[in-house]
């Protein structure tokens, strides 16, 4: 089991000082990566379905990891996820290929379609198209960063005899982890990801999301060339322990990236250590 951390952008980690010193305790602990949240707004009252009062401090995700690659070696950096149909696909994939050549290549992708439908409105993206909206901004990403001769004509997004340098510095392109818990997510991750992210799943709700991956897999040929899917999952909040890690194991996933929910970065640094001392190492 490897393990990461999530929210390096949100809450005490949006102070920088307290984002260095916890992306370093991670790196220090063990950890292969941090992990970032993304909602570039949040609805003012808190409403359903948004997770989080308008208060929380989150850090834009390219930023903020650019800001840990700074202060750590070899940690992979990972968005999880960006909302991908809420962006331009073209200066998206700029950012994200910028992060990867300055951090030597630790970019982890994560991306998704979204589901708050008051962001969309306040941002002037249409809600009901995202996911078509984010294959295609996906297929626009990929065609920038790998074709020799750029080129795309799709619903959403088109381009030609246009080139965007310096590429990412992975090769072919920086691992892409498709987050969601949709029949159309697991399609996107068999199809077009390296993994799958879930958020905030017990072992019971990952064996729901897996036999949907299942279900998926019977109606969609995965490119050879993709491998296995590699399963990320941040556990609901609460104490992780070794017990807890083996039910996660034994399912088959590969990664927990828990996301200790703490006040102060002094707690959350310390979670850290203590997850590293107990689980990691």
């Amino acid at each position: 089991m490897r393990f990461g951390l999530y929210g390096i952008n949100v809450g005490p980690c949006a102070d920088p000082k307290v984002a260095a010193r916890v992306a370093r305790a991670a790196e220090q602990a063990g950890f292969d990566s941090v992990w970032t949240g993304e909602h570039v707004v949040l609805p003012d009252p808190q409403v359903p379905p948004s997770p989080a009062p308008p208060e929380l401090a989150m850090l834009d995700p390219v930023a903020a990891l650019a800001f840990v690659a700074a202060h750590t070696e070899d940690v992979r950096l990972a968005t999880g996820i960006i909302i991908l149909p809420q962006r331009n696909p073209l200066v998206l994939a700029k950012s994200l290929a910028s992060l990867d050549v300055l951090s030597g290549g630790r970019l982890i992708f994560g991306l998704g379609a979204g589901y708050l439908h008051q962001e969309f409105a306040a941002l002037g993206v249409p809600f009901d198209d995202r996911g078509p909206r984010t294959d295609d901004y996906l297929d626009a990403i990929l065609a920038i960063w790998t074709q020799k001769r750029p080129r795309h004509a799709g619903a959403f997004s088109a381009f030609e005899g246009v080139q965007a340098n310096p590429r990412p510095t992975s090769r072919p392109h920086p691992p892409i982890v498709v987050g969601g818990q949709s029949p159309p997510a697991y399609r996107r991750a068999l199809a077009r990801g390296n993994g799958w992210y879930g958020f905030a799943l017990d072992p019971d709700a990952v064996r729901r999301c897996l036999d949907g991956l299942a279900e998926a897999a019977r109606r969609v040929e995965r490119p050879a060339e993709l491998g296995e899917l590699e399963i990320s999952i941040t556990p609901p909040p609460g104490p992780l322990d070794r017990d807890s890690v083996a039910r996660y194991a034994d399912l088959g996933v590969h990664r927990l990236i828990p996301f200790p929910l703490h006040r102060s970065g002094v707690a959350v640094e310390g979670e850290v250590r203590a997850i590293g001392d107990k689980l990691v190492r």
